[in-house]
């Protein structure tokens, strides 16, 4: 499963992505209109020319400044994110852990490290779920380790397995999630507590778990598969959307705090924040969704440069999802009250966590696992 270039056309078609990383490449790339501007202002033919096509003259030196400062930007966000730091990876030597990892994105994103023969650590309620692989027949860089990411004393314990098979690992991606789907009355406890346990507090424990040794090396990253919602909060999805929302400031803590009070400067963070994508745990989502491949691509990109990186996917994102709250409040609060319809069929999957399950059956006085909510059953690794 090769990794596709940003030069391919994109899986979802021609996107609003697909046009601007056209003109990022053309007529927004200094390297070829700034050698146009100055044929056009220390040439004879190039000065003939400006003169004759004045507007297009204007349009190339506009094209030219707004080129040269987004290189410029791209500089400063590549520079203050990393700390003005530079580190190596030796992907021989790097470990990997994925959460969630048995299905949805976190599965591609362990195959794509697999081919490459990276090491990886799965940490999920499920079992491995490729095809023609499993738990015997996974390739020797790989191992699952269960875990129930709701349950604290269940990720330190395979925390503990995963340093004893592999040693410290360098790489944490934090990629399980769930969706409850529910509004406000309809969620119980144990819908509200699953969401954050997984989507956000389980971040706070594994880091807790692997961080120590990064700052000790001063070599390591996180990753945060956070999502739009971290951003646009809809109905019906309100535990949802806050627990995202604590995950991306989970990601923006930490990036500080490592590079100043824990004095680890050369570790990265790299948070995630995707749309609506084509996974068990969305389905019947409204609005157009992006591929589960295209989101995992860009999650191992980010991870195989070795850099700190703030990723929306797509990229179009940029243009309004974190400025959604510099709107004029009408504009927001209508934006919100509009997207009541996105949740209207949605019928996502999941796999409940034990530990949740059987303090819901002790507190029925029943014996065993509680019964599972059809309509949404936790699929780990799935935003």
């Amino acid at each position: 499963m090769p990794i596709r270039s940003e030069y391919s056309l994109a899986r979802e078609g021609v996107t609003l992505d697909t046009i601007g990383r056209a003109l990022k490449h053309t007529v927004l790339n200094p390297v070829l209109t700034i050698p146009l501007l100055l044929a056009a202002r220390y040439t004879q033919q190039g000065g003939q020319l400006a003169a004759q096509h004045a507007p297009a003259f204007k349009y190339l030196k506009a094209a030219v400044a707004l080129g040269v400062l987004q290189r410029l930007g791209l500089w400063l966000d590549d520079a203050v994110t990393n700390n003005f730091e530079n580190d190596t990876y030796d992907w021989n030597k790097e470990v990997v852990v994925v959460t969630g990892g048995s299905d949805g994105i976190g599965k591609i994103v362990v195959q794509l490290l697999a081919e490459r023969g990276i090491k990886v650590a799965v940490l999920d309620v499920q079992e491995l779920t490729y095809d023609g692989m499993d738990t015997v027949f996974a390739p020797p860089s790989v191992r699952y380790f269960n875990v129930d990411l709701a349950s604290r004393d269940s990720i330190i314990e395979a925390c503990d397995a995963v340093k004893a098979a592999f040693g410290n690992p360098t790489i944490l991606i934090n990629n399980a999630g769930c969706a409850r789907g529910k509004n406000l009355l309809d969620s119980t406890e144990k819908d509200i507590r699953l969401t954050f346990n997984v989507n956000t507090l389980s971040h706070y424990f594994l880091a807790q778990q692997f961080l120590p040794s990064m700052i000790k090396n001063n070599h390591g990253m996180i990753v945060t598969v956070a999502s739009f919602a971290a951003y646009l909060t809809t109905p019906n999805m309100i535990d949802y959307a806050s627990s995202k929302a604590a995950a991306l400031a989970f990601h923006e803590g930490i990036s500080a705090e490592v590079a100043t009070v824990l004095k680890a400067p050369k570790i990265r963070t790299v948070v995630m924040c995707q749309g609506y994508t084509r996974t068990k745990l969305f389905e019947g989502f409204g609005g157009r969704a992006l591929y589960p491949e295209t989101v995992a691509e860009g999650i191992v990109k980010a991870v195989l440069k070795g850099k700190s990186a703030h990723l929306l996917l797509p990229e179009v994102g940029w243009l309004l999802v974190p400025l959604l709250r510099t709107l004029p409040l009408w504009m927001q609060y209508g934006l919100r009250k509009r997207l009541e319809s996105l949740m209207s069929n949605w019928r996502g999957r999941q796999v409940v966590q034990p530990s949740l399950e059987q303090k819901e059956a002790v507190a029925q006085g029943e014996n065993g696992v509680g019964k599972v909510d059809e309509s949404a059953v936790l699929v780990p690794g799935e935003q």
